[in-house]
């Protein structure tokens, strides 16, 4: 098994007191390619944040474990896509600035970019099929387009981890399938935690899979049982598949 990057024990997160996250357990390993499931509300968008270190955990730690040369625990280079509705599509920036903006943290406020800089801004933009659009503001972006701009912009930066929550939202059909293409390709170089509520689609490309639902339940490989995920979504499910990518299908059911 590969070196753990991730390692977050009895994690428990809080808005204004009240408890979303309680006795979560999770170690993420190099190379991994983690699948994070679970019912809306139940927590998937608050783990993340804990492991960001955007939101402060109320109990519980999260260690983090650099793997590449020179690298040193507490420190570990990660890569965001935040879902599409966190981004303000108003602010006035353009396709290379937003990718570019991945390299900020590792640059002083008033540093320029330097041409290596920008010109792996440019392969990155050229991978992401947005070849043209350097200079298109983000406002005249489809969504599909912005989304692989945000794409590029969490991967510029060579991460360790990169961290996508609901990425194929707005993404149209033929980038799609691209898209698990590039991350098929990134995760032979990092680990990728994809937060989604396709659970089919989730199913066919990750490795292992975490259910989020107040408390986490990990499977660590996706040869996972119907039983499993009603247990965890606390309602029947059912995968139907045809073409390239599986649908989700929920059952006849009633909640308490």
């Amino acid at each position: 098994m590969n070196a753990p990057l991730i390692e977050i024990k009895s994690l428990r997160a809080a808005y204004d007191g009240k408890t979303v996250l309680h006795d979560v357990d999770l170690t993420v390993y190099d190379r991994d390619f983690l699948g994070i499931i679970g019912p809306n509300g139940g927590g998937k968008t608050t783990l993340i944040k804990c492991i960001l270190g955007l939101l402060k955990p109320a109990g519980g730690t999260i260690a983090y474990h650099s793997c590449r040369p020179g690298g040193a625990d507490g420190k570990l280079a990660m890569g965001y896509l935040p879902q599409y509705t966190a981004i303000d599509r108003k602010f006035p920036i353009t396709v290379e600035e937003v990718v570019l903006s991945g390299l900020a943290g590792r640059k002083s406020p008033v540093a320029r970019f330097t041409a290596a800089e920008r010109e792996k801004a440019r392969q990155v933009m050229a991978r992401m099929g947005l070849e043209g659009l350097d200079r298109r503001p983000i406002g005249a972006l489809s969504g599909g387009q912005l989304q692989r701009a945000l794409l590029g912009r969490a991967v510029v930066s060579d991460p360790e981890v990169v961290i996508l929550d609901e990425p194929s939202t707005y993404i149209d059909r033929r980038f799609e399938a691209r898209l698990y293409e590039l991350l098929s390709d990134l995760n032979r170089e990092c680990a990728i935690i994809l937060v989604s509520h396709d659970i089919g689609t989730v199913l066919q490309q990750v490795k292992s899979i975490a259910c989020v639902n107040e408390t986490l339940d990990y499977h660590p490989d996706t040869g996972i049982t119907s039983e499993w995920l009603e247990r965890n979504f606390q309602c029947p499910i059912e995968l139907l598949g045809h073409g390239m990518l599986p649908h989700r299908v929920l059952g006849l059911h009633k909640h308490d």
